[in-house]
Order: C-alpha cells, then structure tokens, then sequence
C-alpha cells in the first residue's frame, strides 16, 4: 500500500528527529559547546514527549492498515475520508490539543482502493476451501450421424433424427396422372439407449396419408448379439428393401415387388414383437416374428397373428477375399389369416410411382403365404441387389361376386409373383453401403464429411434397375339352375425399366432424377388399354 509506505517513512523520520534531540538534551553541562538555557531543554522534553507520543499513534495506525483493507476509490484513486464519518474506535485526537505547533495528525485519514483480484491472489497464499463436489453435467455434441445428449456414465442417449423427402413428378401416357410437386415423407423422431441393454426409437411422420402418423415407436432388448427381443410398432422383417432405410434407397421408390410385402399400406409397419439376432459377429441374421398384420396402429380381427421369419447369410464376411466379404443372401416366409366379415381385400394393385393401377383388389377371406428369396453383392463403389416374392390370398367363401349373388362359395385364390434386379455405380468412387449413404469424400458445400478429404463436386452415382410383377385371380362357372354365374378371370403382367441418377452435394443432402418405362402389358383394370407409361421423379432429400 502507497499510503502505508508513506506512514512508515515518516515514521523513521521522526524517530531520527527524536533521537537527535535526545541526543542534544542529554549532553553535560560542561560541554564547551553547550549553550541551551534551562527554558530551552524544558521545551525540547516536552517536545520529545509528544514526539514519543505521536509515534505510538502511528504505530497504532500502521497495525491497522495492516489489518483492514479498505475499499477502492474511482481508478486507483485515493479516497479521504472525514473523522466524522469514521468509526469511533479509529479516530484520532490531535497530539497536542492546546495547539502549540507540534507534530499531531489531522482529522481525516488515507483511504487505499482495494488491490485488482490479481494482487489479492498475490498477497493471500493460502489455498481456497475445496468446491462442493458437484455431478458431472450432460455431454452433448454431433456423432458424425446425428446429435446427440448423453449421460455423464454413459447409461442414457437421446438423439433426434428425420428426413424429408420433396418430389417432383411428370407422366406421360393415356390416364396417366397429372404432374405434381410431393412431400412424400416428412419424419422426425428420437432414438437411443439406456443402460447397455434397451435401445428405443420414436418416428412420426408429419406427411402419413395412410394410418396413424407414427410410425417407429417400439424398444429393443440386447440380451445378447444373438438373442435380442424387440417389441412395439416397427417394420416386419420381411425382404430385402424392407430392410433398407428409406435415406438409403438407391431409386426414388421400391421396386413392384414392394406391392406385395406385409402392411405395404403403411410403411410395412405393425404393432407386434420379434426376436432376432446376429451369430458369429453376423454371419448369420435371423429374424422371427408376430404381427396384428392389418397396416398400422390397428387391432388385429383374428385370433392368429400373422407370424414372419427370416435369415440372411454373409458366409465370406471373416474370409480373406475382398471380392466376397460383401456377398449376402436370404429370403423370409410370412403367413397370416383374411376376414371376409371384415371387408378383407387383396392386395393393392397401384404401382409405386403412382402411374396406373394394374390390378383391382378383390375380396378375400383366408390364409395368406408369403415367400421370399434375396441377394446382395457389393465390391467398392458397385452394388448389385436381387429379390423374389410370391404370395397367394385365399378366397374361402366369399360368393361369386356376380348380381343376385351365388351364396357363400369358395373360388380359386389370387397369386402373384414380383421380382427386382437393380446395379449401381459410385462414379466417384466412394464405397458403397449396404444400408447407408457414401461418405461423400469431397463435398461441394455444407458440412465436411466426417473422413472427407476437401471441397469438390460431391458424390455421383448411376445405376439401372429391371422389375416387375404378375398377379392372377382365376374365374369360375356355377351352374345353378335357378341362378347361374360366372366369375371373370383376372390376369394381369406389367413390367418397369428405371434409369437412375444420384447426386450428394454432401453427406446430408441428396438430388435424384428417376426416368422410368412402366410397361402395361395385360391390364385388369376396367378401361385400362396396354400401353408404354413414361414417368420422371426428381427427389431432393434432406436428413439429419
């Protein structure tokens, strides 16, 4: 402190005063060079007294200031503060109140501005009190995939996800659609875990046109890799583009084998439970499964579920080769049960790119088989994708569909049998996913790829994709004297060719452009004629 160094200055100032007065009052009377009168040394006693005094008064004030602080005043000024407005116990009386001259303090006193908190540290080592020892906070951050909130531990993650899908479409051909602009999905929803054993997933869809908007909401139990159980609403395992994220398809829509897939009129989706599981590191995959089996969040109305089961094998996933690490095939089986009471119908017959419908829907009533086989081959930047379904609808007692009507009479099932072959190619040669989307290595805008390696055109695919589907509902004569019918026959094959190309400016968007050939060759449907459909879709796709 400024004023401290001030007060013990002139501390030994007078201390030195003092002394030479000592000093000059104690000399003997007979020093030659004495010559102070008896008035005279009795005055420099008493001046040597309140000297004495005076320094006692400052010692008091030294002890002081070095016990109090004072606060601080403007920038580093000093602040003087009037006796009055002082505490009793630090004012001061003058040292000689007859006002004789002699040295005394004045009725104010120096006040130093508190130190900046650097200097308090500087002057007080001694270590602060330990902090309350408080919980860990939340971690929160991006996974490269999604963002995500997560407990201290570790035991608890939240993470939101979605995607939306903006189309543009144009037909051309007779009865053919108009063209339209097309929010085809708009999904948001939340996925995680808590404690290493229960994952959960919650998807709505803002968009649903069909069934309830949700469309994921169910839990899943990792008792082991190879033994999980999962329960709620959520995708029947059944097929191979079941299986495929809709981010990830490789065309804007599934192709007609999709048209006979369990719940196919809401996302292939079902209340229901399954166990599955990966074995040796996965390969093998196994799925088995029971389904309400009526499309969405809706009660089943028989009393047998519809049960499905798959497997898929990757059997040169822990080889040596390269060539057949990515080598997989499978297939599934589903079966289920019809109501005629119910309304029960067949299958839908619109296509997926929504350009005509080949086949009308019939009332059913009965057991229902599915069957399926699939394979998948991919080696860099090339994929190769194959799948077969047949499936065959029971028409127990159902009439014969004929005016005045025959009674409750069996006819022969409908059929039908669906197939898909697709090839793709990465011109930029990133690796392609199974089930994901290429780590864009150069984007051209947006967030860097997690692993990308700068700033380019982005990532472009090709890829060519052959499928098509035949269904058949054969008819039948009744003779009956008194009411004679006749079921008609119903056959129909039609066929697509689709050109695709995929553009990911990043890893997060994705442009595509689809021109299909839908060829009608034997339409069912009433004013239908066989012709060439020619239909463009372009999707632009965000997802986070």
């Amino acid at each position: 402190m400024r004023s401290l160094t001030k007060l013990l200055m002139l501390l030994a100032l007078l201390v030195a005063a003092g002394s030479l007065v000592l000093a000059q009052s104690t000399k003997p009377a007979s020093d030659p060079g004495a010559g102070a009168t008896k008035a005279e040394v009795d005055q420099l006693r008493s001046e040597l007294a309140a000297q004495r005094q005076t320094i006692e008064e400052l010692k008091a004030v030294v002890e002081r200031l070095a016990q109090v602080r004072t606060a601080a005043v403007g920038n580093n000024a000093l602040e003087v503060t009037p006796v009055a407005d002082r505490p009793a116990e630090v004012r001061w009386q003058p040292a000689d109140a007859s006002g004789s001259g002699s040295p005394r303090l004045t009725n104010a006193v120096l006040r130093e501005p508190d130190p900046a908190p650097e200097a308090v540290v500087e002057q007080d080592k001694t270590p602060p009190a330990a902090a309350p020892k408080k919980d860990a906070p939340l971690t929160a951050g991006w996974s490269g995939e999604h963002f995500f909130i997560k407990s201290p531990d570790g035991q608890f993650s939240i993470s939101p996800y979605g995607y939306l899908n903006t189309d543009y479409r144009a037909y051309k051909g007779d009865g053919a659609p108009s063209d339209t602009f097309l929010i085809r999905r708009a999904r948001f929803g939340f996925q995680g875990n808590y404690g290493s054993h229960f994952d959960f997933a919650l998807l709505t869809d803002a968009n649903a046109t069909t069934g309830a908007i949700v469309r994921d909401a169910y839990v899943n139990i990792r008792i082991r890799p190879e033994f999980q159980f999962q329960a709620g609403q959520f995708k029947e395992p059944f097929a191979q583009e079941t299986g495929i994220g809709a981010t990830n398809l490789d065309f804007v829509e599934r192709g007609f084998q999709s048209l006979l897939y369990p719940c196919s009129g809401t996302a292939y989706r079902c209340p229901g439970i399954t166990l599955h599981g990966d074995i040796s590191g996965g390969v093998v995959q196994w799925w088995a499964g029971a389904f309400n089996g009526r499309n969405g969040v809706t009660a089943n109305v028989t009393n047998e579920p519809e049960f499905t089961g798959r497997l898929r094998f990757y059997p040169f996933r822990k080889g040596k080769s390269d060539w057949m690490k990515q080598l997989a095939f499978g297939g599934s089986i589903s079966h289920s049960r019809s109501r005629g009471l119910s309304n029960d119908v067949s299958f839908s017959g619109l296509i997926p790119d929504a350009a005509y419908n080949f086949f009308p829907s019939l009332r059913i009533n009965g057991p229902i088989e599915r069957y399926e086989g699939e394979f998948t081959y991919i080696k860099g930047p090339a994929a190769v994708r194959g799948e077969y379904v047949q499936m065959q609808e029971q028409r127990y007692a159902v009439g014969s569909e004929t005016v005045g009507g025959l009674g409750f009479l069996t006819l022969p099932g409908v059929g039908a049998k669906a197939w898909n072959v697709a090839s793709t190619f990465l011109l930029t040669k990133e690796k392609r996913p199974e089930n994901g989307t290429p780590r864009v290595n150069k984007p051209l805008f947006g967030p860097d790829t997690p692993g990308g390696k700068g700033r380019g055109l982005g990532a472009w695919e090709v890829g060519v994709r052959f499928t098509g589907i035949q269904a058949n509902a054969p008819g039948a004569i009744f003779p009956n004297a008194l009411t004679p019918g006749l079921v008609p026959t119903y056959d129909s094959h039609t066929d697509e060719i689709t050109f695709g190309l995929n553009w990911y400016p990043n890893y997060w968007v994705k442009y595509m452009v689809n021109v299909g050939i839908d060829q009608l060759h034997q339409p069912s449907v009433t004013g239908q004629v066989p012709q060439n459909f020619f239909v463009v879709m372009q999707r632009l796709q965000f997802r986070f």
